[in-house]
């Protein structure tokens, strides 16, 4: 089985379109590849964190792992930080990366703008990224468009790495390759469809959090934009709320878009969104009920502790051949 590595950092509660966009592929790739999956903590700290706040998102991501299917007995499930080898081989990755193309990640770019004073580490990340990467000996790499140039980067180091350290022609990292699920898609927000769902809009009406209650989920839906024309059709560019609404509703029912503008080419937007609402409630329900139980038990901490073993067996093998490559 080829090896998948993919991780998500523990910055606040994900939203229905963090499901749909990556963490419904965890649950679904784990059935035809060897699976890592990582809370990448490290990562966060790139810009500034609540100390308690961080520890308890860590956790309430791994939990949310567990609670939408990712089956550790499948996965490896694991915190960045639990796995030394990631800073250590960060740094070397770090050490022989050109500044030039840590400069030209268009993510630091963006987020260098909207902060007053960067952080060195914000720079240094991508290299973490790659560490993060070649650690697993990954074959491949679940990408969005926004992930594409951090691949290239880690393609390019691998290349570099060997062709500098590697001898008698058999090479010491793997280069992973992109994968782009087959599902999945781009959920946009509820009040501008124009725009990606982000947990970090200031309008709560926005996004649909994977914790939200019934009744805030209900709300939420009744209040989506959608247009005046009162009919229940799929066009992206003339109607983005309404076709922003049927690509949920797809995702959580599992029917075709088609499927539902056949069944409400007659209704008006007041019954569609009623039958979203409960079809998101339908999903969430039991999926939370499973979280706060993990919180509450010690399973979770096992979980975390088995991956953490596992992680670590295989982070350090490579890391010893890295080491010894560069001659530590």
């Amino acid at each position: 089985m080829k090896r998948i590595f993919s991780g998500v950092q523990p910055s606040g509660t994900p939203t229905i379109g963090n499901y749909v966009g990556a963490l419904k592929q965890f649950v679904d790739l784990q059935q035809d590849f060897e699976t890592f999956y990582c809370v990448v903590n490290e990562h966060a700290i790139t810009v500034a964190q609540d100390p308690e706040a961080l520890k308890k998102n860590t956790r309430s991501l791994a939990a949310l792992y567990l609670a939408l299917g990712v089956d550790p007995n499948l996965s490896t499930i694991f915190i960045q930080s639990h796995v030394p080898a990631h800073a250590q081989a960060g740094w070397v990755v770090q050490c022989l990366t050109p500044l030039g193309e840590l400069e030209r990640m268009t993510q630091y770019k963006d987020k260098a703008k909207k902060q007053d004073s960067v952080l060195s580490g914000l720079l240094g990340y991508p290299a973490l990224m790659v560490a993060d990467i070649i650690l697993y000996n990954t074959d491949l790499v679940p990408v969005g468009a926004d992930q594409k140039q951090h691949m290239e980067l880690t393609r390019n180091f691998v290349d570099r790495f060997n062709r500098r350290f590697s001898k008698d022609g058999q090479d010491i990292l793997v280069k992973p390759e992109a994968y782009i699920p087959k599902a999945g898609g781009r959920v946009m927000s509820l009040q501008e469809p124009t725009k990606k769902m982000s947990k970090s809009d200031s309008n709560q009406k926005g996004f649909i959090s994977l914790l939200d209650d019934p009744k805030a989920i209900e709300k939420k839906i009744k209040s989506a934009v959608t247009d005046s024309s009162g009919t229940i059709s799929y066009d992206v560019e003339n109607k983005p709320g309404v076709s922003n609404l049927l690509d949920i509703y797809s995702a959580f029912s599992n029917r075709t878009v088609d499927d539902l503008v056949e069944q409400y080419q007659d209704a008006g937007y007041g019954q569609f969104k009623a039958d979203l609402a409960q079809v998101l409630i339908a999903f969430l329900e039991p999926m939370q009920e499973k979280y706060w139980a993990l919180l509450t038990s010690s399973e979770l901490d096992d979980v975390l502790e088995e991956g953490s073993k596992k992680a670590n067996a295989v982070a350090n093998e490579t890391l010893q051949k890295i080491y010894q490559a560069i001659g530590f």
